[in-house]
């Protein structure tokens, strides 16, 4: 089966979330980061991080799923969905040919 490839948006609530966090927030954003690494170890991510954008920082991950629903849950299990919001796209995207196992 062939993977779909998305372009995945993290987008804070609020402007200045990146400077403004409290310790609650960085310890979800901390969980948050360890949750994609295992993703990102099990193959189904190749990049994720946040995009340093002068009118406003946000998160940004390119992520290899079977299906929608697949990203979808993704999404639903990710900690920091709970203080932010996602959008994503599908991505035409040309990518490595890695095997994982």
């Amino acid at each position: 089966m062939s993977k779909h490839i998305y372009a995945v948006h993290l987008l804070p609530l609020r402007p200045d979330f990146a400077t403004s966090m409290t310790d609650e927030e960085k310890g979800i954003m901390g969980e948050h980061i360890s949750y994609w690494t295992e993703k990102m170890n099990q193959g189904k991510v190749y990049a994720f991080g946040p995009v340093m954008d002068p009118k406003g920082v946000y998160g940004l991950g390119i992520i290899a799923a079977d299906s929608e629903d697949e990203l979808k849950e993704f999404i639903a299990n990710d900690p920091a969905g709970r203080i932010n919001r996602y959008e994503y796209f599908q991505m035409l995207a040309v990518v490595p040919n890695i095997t994982h196992g």
